[in-house]
């Protein structure tokens, strides 16, 4: 994908950004931190930008470090489960055969008994 110049306004300060993204997702991006920076400076007059940034960039690390933490016990989890459906598949396919197996022998076991039955008649 072609990278482009984005243009964004975050806390009246503007920057321009070279990026992959489209100009929307980035523009949603900056509304997001521009909107949270501005909660967090609007409720003491004692946080400046800098202080906003950094609050506001560790909720944001915080986030990902438990969306992160999530991903990968999903993963685990669908790694067990399809390890549990292999095992059960086989298993399944195994009895398959186990049972074809003893219906031949019960087939048989018929044949013999109806060849013994028509052999004493």
């Amino acid at each position: 994908m072609p990278t482009s110049k984005v243009r964004l306004n975050i806390c009246g300060s503007s920057y321009v950004i070279s990026t992959t993204e489209s100009e929307d997702y980035m523009q949603n991006l900056a509304d997001r931190l521009n909107l949270d920076m501005n909660e967090l400076m609007s409720s003491s007059n004692t946080v400046s930008i800098t202080t906003a940034a950094v609050m506001t960039a560790l909720s944001y690390r915080d986030e990902l470090e438990k969306a992160s933490g999530s991903a990968d016990n999903m993963r685990r989890q669908i790694k067990n489960y399809l390890e549990d459906a292999a095992s059960a598949k086989m298993a399944a396919e195994e009895l398959r055969r186990e049972n074809d197996a003893l219906r031949k022998q019960v087939d048989d076991l018929r044949r013999r008994l109806n060849l013994r039955d028509a052999a004493l008649n």
